[in-house]
């Protein structure tokens, strides 16, 4: 089955914080999980060149919009790259590929009737790229962006939404998990239910950005420019073939609440208007909170990723980002939250139960582990339903909740080993085929963790697998069951995981 899971493009205004790392960790741990289960998946990241921002920031610092572009577009393919992320594409707006294909996307919609030439007024905010209304402000600003918006008053092209609002509400009410969780949803509905504005596809007065193709006076604005990149990329990311047939619409977007109204009622609408199908869902996250205020780079309480990555490694930041909040919702964050979890959950829970069992296994088994599973296993008890119940709950981008469940296993396998005691049984040659039970019960639920952590701990997994005797290679969903391990030689004890890490406020 196809599965095409995209991140919004990101705003390349200044280098990458910890709210870009996160959605881009997101969509990683999905497209490696659904690979495990033998999916076909395509995964796309990218930037968004092509904002008011971006021209703002490249002409204080003396350049071009696109040679600024150009110049800080590496930090942001470095992003994923550092984090470990399996992107099969990066996508610039200001590739030829895209452009063409937005100017394509465009004039479908115009051919249809969709598009009409009219004056804009109103208060426009550059850091939200948006127009905004009265009622959305507080105190005369941008509750996001604490800056109070700029009059634009132009005559541009707009579309049509307002045509669309009766497909759109059917769509809602045919599809009650097009966009979830359930409350944005809700959000979604209500929005479109209250009544729908058309709103400008084009800016006046401004050569940065894709030409009108009827009016190449204009450029697109930037929202009607950035989403139709999850349709343009699937043209060009392989040259000489085009993906959409494969991978449209079966594309699962992720996004940050605030860019909710972009993707959940003008994209869908757009698609309508050019002949296309809406995709297959969208999942709305919530906001990293540091001292509770959202983190961006307007607010200046940016926390730098790569910074992060390089104190505790792309692993520790990847399971932080999954485990710290519940994905979905808002959530509070500290850097001090990400090393008690390195320290508490990692190294102690997990790393330390890696280098026990495989000690054990060295000491008293002479590292050669006997094929050992029993019907009245503990383990096989533990493992049961931890395929499935992780599975069902990243079907439903429940990334926090399929973490935990895959916990309780590390912390039950934990347990095993203090009821079962085996450096008791290693002194009784009586016990010695409960003791290479034990030890096989251990080795072999490790590897099935290691397998269910794969997408969270891509460098973490391979490394379990290897010091337990097993083909770091082998990560197939159908490997998370009881029972699997064969008789192994060779297992001696293995290096820390996780190693000690002094300070907490190293990264900070």
């Amino acid at each position: 089955m196809p599965y095409y899971v995209t991140t919004p493009i990101y705003y390349v205004n200044s280098t990458p914080h910890i709210g870009h790392a996160y959605t881009t960790i997101a969509a990683d741990i999905l497209a490696r999980h659904y690979r495990q289960r033998g999916e076909d998946v395509f995964f796309l990241t990218g930037v968004d060149e092509h904002a008011s921002k971006v021209a703002r920031v490249a002409a204080e610092q003396g350049l071009d919009p696109k040679a600024y572009a150009d110049r800080i577009v590496g930090a942001w393919r470095e992003l994923p790259r550092r984090l470990g992320a399996t992107n099969d594409f990066f996508i610039r707006t200001t590739d030829d590929g895209h452009k063409a294909f937005v100017q394509d996307f465009l004039q479908r919609i115009y051919d249809a009737g969709d598009i009409y030439q009219d004056v804009y007024a109103g208060l426009y905010c550059v850091g939200c790229e948006a127009f905004k209304t009265e009622a959305e402000l507080v105190e005369g600003k941008c509750p996001l962006h604490d800056v109070e918006p700029e009059w634009i008053e132009e005559r541009n092209w707009f579309f049509r939404l307002s045509a669309y609002q009766d497909r759109l509400l059917a769509l809602y009410d045919e599809r009650p998990d097009f966009v979830l969780p359930a409350f944005r949803f809700n959000e979604a509905r209500s929005f479109i239910a209250g009544g729908l504005q058309d709103f400008s596809i084009s800016r006046a007065g401004q050569p940065w950005g894709v030409p009108i193709p009827w009016d190449p006076d204009q450029v697109a604005y930037v929202w009607a420019d950035a989403l139709v990149n999850y349709l343009s990329a699937l043209t060009y990311a392989r040259p000489g073939e085009d993906l959409r047939p494969r991978f449209w619409p079966a594309v699962r977007h992720l996004l940050g609440k605030d860019i909710l109204r972009f993707h959940c009622v003008y994209w869908p609408a757009m698609l309508l208007a050019a002949g296309y199908e809406v995709p297959r869902q969208l999942f709305v996250h919530g906001y990293l909170l540091l001292d509770d205020r959202k983190i961006s780079k307007s607010l200046g309480n940016v926390v730098d990723p790569l910074d992060l990555i390089d104190v505790y490694g792309a692993d520790a930041v990847r399971f932080w980002a999954a485990r710290a909040v519940s994905f979905g919702h808002d959530g509070s964050v500290s850097i001090d939250s990400l090393h008690e979890r390195y320290e508490r959950e990692l190294a102690n829970e997990l790393g330390n139960l890696l280098s026990r069992t495989t000690a054990m296994v060295a000491r008293y088994l002479d590292g050669v582990l006997p094929a050992r599973p029993r019907g009245d296993s503990p383990v096989r008890a533990l493992l049961a339903t931890l395929a499935s119940d992780v599975a069902d709950r990243l079907d439903v981008y429940d990334l926090t909740g399929a973490l935990e469940r895959i916990w309780d296993v590390v912390r039950g396998l934990n347990r095993y080993v203090e009821e079962r005691a085996p450096w008791k049984l290693a002194s009784d040659e009586e016990r010695r085929r409960e003791l290479e039970e034990t030890l096989y019960d251990l080795v072999d639920g490790l590897g099935a963790v290691a397998v269910a952590l794969a997408a969270y701990l891509p460098e973490t997994s391979p490394r379990i697998l290897a010091a337990l005797g097993a083909d770091p290679a082998e990560l197939g969903w159908e490997r998370v069951a009881y029972g699997l391990t064969p008789a192994r030689a060779g297992i001696a004890a293995a290096a820390p995981l996780y190693p000690r890490i002094d300070a907490p406020t190293a990264a900070a």
